[in-house]
């Protein structure tokens, strides 16, 4: 595997880290969160910065279902990291204290927390469309997987999705994404790692609706295609 492809499979892991810590912000400490927050922006700018070619090519090149699909989900990301970062900037009490900014609290926990959401569900679907890519390094490392082991993945994929089904109902994630409740609940009694189990869940079902839709996408293009020759 070439070095740039580590570092970008290296880069991608911690981004999924940090998104996951950054969505238990109380249960790791505000300060914590805000540490994480800054981490995952730069992530986000050296992730931006090793994938430098979509950017540059984003104008150029025929623009097929799977690639207008993939560049939407890529520019609602960059709004969301946007929002959160500006909102995150303006709440900030210990990392960006010294900053002399007043006033915009209320406007910015909004902003903070539509953006995060939205961001997770978002980066999830992204992941979800580079999925195929995954599993093609994977198949590499790991080339005589059997057919049963093959329907084992998928099985256990289709049950973490299903329960990503119940565990976003049971957080309220639609919720906190539509504004309808305008303040997080955290359960403190409540052991991390269930915490994360669930949005782990949550992550996993938005990572198999990207995948597949992604497939169905291809599949159309690929109709469209035979249907001009």
């Amino acid at each position: 595997m070439k070095t740039k492809m580590i570092l970008k499979l290296a880069v991608d892991i911690g981004m999924t880290v940090a998104l996951l810590l950054l969505m238990a912000y109380e249960l790791v400490g505000q300060a914590a969160h805000e540490w994480i927050g800054i981490g995952m922006f730069a992530l986000f700018i050296i992730h931006h910065a090793l994938n430098g070619r979509f950017c540059r090519n984003i104008l150029k090149g025929r623009y097929n279902p799977v690639r207008i699909m993939q560049t939407g989900i890529v520019l609602l990301i960059l709004c969301a990291m946007a929002g959160s970062m500006i909102s995150g900037v303006i709440l900030s009490r210990h990392a960006l204290s010294f900053l002399p900014i007043k006033g915009g609290r209320s406007f910015a926990r909004n902003l903070h927390m539509i953006s995060a959401y939205w961001g997770f569900v978002l980066m999830s679907v992204h992941l979800g469309f580079h999925w195929s890519m995954m599993m093609g390094m994977t198949k590499k490392l790991f080339p005589k997987l059997s057919a049963v082991r093959k329907w084992i993945g998928r099985i256990l994929a289709l049950m973490i999705a299903g329960y990503g089904v119940y565990a976003f109902v049971k957080r309220d994630i639609g919720d906190y994404m539509l504004l309808r409740s305008h303040f997080v609940f955290f359960d403190y009694e409540e052991p991390l790692v269930l915490f994360y189990l669930d949005y782990i869940a949550v992550m996993g079902l938005f990572i198999f609706i990207g995948n597949y839709v992604c497939v169905g996408l291809r599949s159309i293009g690929r109709r469209k295609r035979e249907g001009e020759h």
